[in-house]
């Protein structure tokens, strides 16, 4: 794994305010409304200290116990859409400034304050997503903007501030990142992701694999990749 003198910062760590009723999904009380807390704040292998998931199969778990999405990007969908997202609007825990959370290799490792943290998949955009903003249509907006931000899981527990540098520490060298799990996999792509696991003997998120092993099967190459490298990070 290469290691780039690359950083960012950490621009406001968002932990929910209060839970956020989904309509359309029944019962179901959302974390999504997340708004700025003052730090330093605890950051565990399942998540930041406070932060809520109400939709558990979809959200949580060790793949995704971090979500970071950058500055930048919620400001460019504001001035496209007229309207105003404050920090945490869009259930981020993480607002970055002066990183590219899209172009995040998979597997690519940050130091940010005590922690460490790894990109592992890419958000994906639901119909929480389109209440929380008001729009049935947001979710598609979202995707046509093309900036999902990434899901990271934490490698060291430690304690995060707003205001931390972000600093790349380890990128694979795979060239696969976030942006194109996002906009689907090729299957030159898929078979990089799936060699460098299986070489370096990194557990990757059960659905990229899937996604990954599709791309293959479309090109006509039967893969499959191992168990024990697949996971859809339930387990301890």
């Amino acid at each position: 794994m290469s290691t780039r003198a690359v950083t960012g910062s950490l621009a406001a760590i968002c932990l929910p305010r209060q839970l956020f009723p989904v309509t359309t999904r029944g019962r179901l009380m959302s974390g999504i409304d997340k708004r700025p807390v003052d730090g330093p704040i605890q950051v565990l292998t399942h998540g930041i200290w406070g932060d809520v998931q109400g939709d558990r199969e979809h959200h949580g778990g060790l793949f995704k116990a971090v979500y970071a999405f950058a500055r930048e990007q919620r400001e460019a969908l504001a001035r496209s859409t007229g309207r105003q997202f404050p920090d945490g609007f869009f259930g981020e825990n993480l607002v970055t400034a002066g990183i590219d959370t899209d172009g995040a290799e998979i597997g690519e490792q940050w130091r940010i304050g005590s922690t460490i943290l790894e990109a592992t998949c890419q958000r994906t955009p639901c119909g929480t997503l389109a209440e929380r903003v008001g729009d049935p249509r947001f979710g598609r907006r979202f995707t046509e903007h093309g900036h999902p931000g990434t899901y990271l899981r934490v490698l060291q527990e430690g304690e995060i501030s707003a205001g931390d540098a972000i600093e790349v520490i380890g990128r694979p060298g795979h060239g696969v990142c976030i942006r194109d799990a996002f906009r689907g996999l090729n299957a030159e792509q898929a078979a990089a992701v799936l060699d460098w696991s299986a070489t370096s003997g990194t557990v990757l998120y059960s659905s990229l694999v899937n996604a990954a092993v599709r791309a293959l099967e479309k090109s006509g190459s039967v893969r499959s990749h191992p168990a024990a490298l697949t996971s859809d990070g339930r387990g301890s």
